[in-house]
């Protein structure tokens, strides 16, 4: 009987690879960006992902969000289960993760399978690139704010000429580590881990201390208004790991043999079991200070010894996480079609968000224009997160690297005219669905029909993958895909 799987497919799962360099190395520039990794360059194991998300996800970010969900007024047991139930969505970015030892690819070629060649070009404008350089601005200026925050306590007032050599030597250290690139990454992560670890650490007994752990709001929500924040708490911690559509970036140099159970759960704890303990701590701390200005209500708490260590922590974990977000943001702009080495695709990045946080700490109130903006991201994230999900399941995780990177119109996935249009339109409806569920910026007529309860996440996502997975279960690739699983 003739096989029903497509050549490229056969190629790749039947060809042996071709000699490749040795692995990378931590203290030379990784030479590779959007290109197919062979296996002879395959190394390390999932277990290494931990330490990737966990950096990552011990940071200042994390902190402020516990606290807000009790300035929300929650009481503290409710804030703790929205923490679990928020973070629960680190899952799909663990599945997410799969797809890049199965292709050896970055996530920004993988969704060529999900949006067509050229439809992935403007996935990779909008949902990578633009959303990526936005997040690298606002954390940035969040770890300038810290800097700022220790010279003074040097004694040396801050002036407009430091604070933009301080803003730039932090977006610098950055930069360093995403040029270096994944080796970097995966060796630097795990000692940054643990200095974070031992630092919060110290945090978490200060807090303990004076937590309150009977706390409840003085005016308790019921009903709706109970509903509507729970909801909107639930969403505010989930944005942070469904923004992590690129988590293929960091798992892509794994073995194509790697377990996926293991690359699912080691990704997922590596940001589930962090961004719990912090949260959670943010959670308590708000139960004795006012968490509207952390670091002034955390400095109450903090031996005075120790509080430059905390500043020093927050600049650090601000580090890791943009590190890796100005790393995919470089594999984005190339994936866009432009054709520079990744190594000047991350420097790009870096000058416009640093652009973008000069401007808007020293000269207008940008920053809160951004922010606004990535209020309203919630309602593209959740859907492109559960696009490439609903993909991954429908494959089976198997994914044709080689394929993926063959960019011209005989490519299998150029569907038509260069866009899949199932993919297309399954995001296209998933976004305006969540657009009219949405209450932050401004309140969708779903929102208002319902007094204000936000469902823009759960559904955005529910659309999204229904439509998709409705459209392409027939799809002749996908069946090949799933006939080599």
């Amino acid at each position: 009987m003739a096989s029903t799987i497509p050549e490229p497919c056969r190629r790749a799962a039947d060809a042996p690879e071709a000699a490749g360099p040795p692995p990378a190395r931590a203290t030379r520039i990784e030479a590779h960006g959007i290109d197919h990794i062979g296996e002879s360059e395959r190394h390390g194991r999932p277990r290494d992902l931990f330490a990737v998300w966990a950096a990552a996800n011990v940071n200042y970010l994390s902190l402020v969000i516990g606290g807000a969900l009790v300035l929300m007024g929650l009481s503290l047991w409710q804030a703790f289960g929205v923490i679990v139930a928020g973070n629960m969505f680190w899952l799909l970015t663990g599945l997410v993760a799969t797809s890049g030892p199965a292709a050896g690819t970055p996530s920004e070629v993988i969704t060529r399978a999900l949006y067509g060649v050229l439809g992935n070009r403007v996935n990779n404008a909008i949902g990578g690139w633009l959303v990526s350089v936005c997040y690298f601005a606002l954390n940035l200026a969040a770890a300038a704010a810290a800097a700022f925050a220790l010279v003074e306590k040097a004694g040396i007032a801050p002036d407009t000429g430091l604070k933009v050599l301080v803003t730039v030597v932090i977006a610098a250290l950055t930069l360093a580590v995403s040029v270096y690139g994944h080796a970097l990454i995966m060796k630097l992560y795990l000692p940054v881990t643990l200095a974070l670890t031992a630092v919060f650490a110290v945090v978490a007994v200060a807090v303990v201390r004076h937590a309150d752990l009977s706390y409840r709001p003085e005016v308790a929500l019921t009903g709706l208004d109970l509903w509507a924040v729970l909801i909107a708490g639930t969403t505010l911690i989930a944005s942070g790991p469904l923004s992590y559509t690129t988590s293929a970036d960091f798992s892509r140099y794994l073995p194509r043999t790697s377990s996926r159970r293991a690359v699912v759960a080691w990704t997922a704890l590596g940001g589930f079991l962090p961004s719990i303990a912090v949260c959670s701590l943010g959670a308590l701390a708000a139960t004795v200070v006012d968490m509207a200005d952390p670091q002034t209500g955390l400095e109450g708490l903090l031996p005075g010894w120790f509080h430059p260590l905390f500043l020093l922590a927050l600049v650090l974990g601000t580090i890791a996480i943009n590190a890796l977000t100005a790393y995919s943001a470089g594999l984005a702009l190339q994936a866009v079609g432009l054709r520079i080495r990744r190594s000047v695709s991350v420097l790009f990045d870096g000058a416009a968000a640093v652009a973008l946080t000069l401007y808007g700490l020293l000269f207008s109130g940008l920053l809160d224009t951004v922010s606004n903006a990535l209020q309203l991201i919630v309602v593209l994230v959740g859907p492109l997160m559960s696009v490439y999900a609903t993909d991954v399941a429908l494959r089976r995780g198997r994914y044709d690297g080689p394929a993926l990177t063959d960019e011209t119109s005989s490519s299998p996935f150029w569907y038509r005219g260069g866009v899949n249009i199932p993919g297309a339109l399954a995001l296209t409806a998933g976004v305006a669905t969540a657009a009219l569920c949405v209450n932050t910026v401004y309140t969708g007529p779903v929102a208002a029909a319902l007094h204000g309860v936000d469902l823009s996440m759960p559904a955005g996502m529910a659309v999204a993958a229904a439509l998709y997975a409705l459209s392409m279960r027939h799809d002749r690739l996908v069946r090949a895909a799933r006939s080599m699983a």
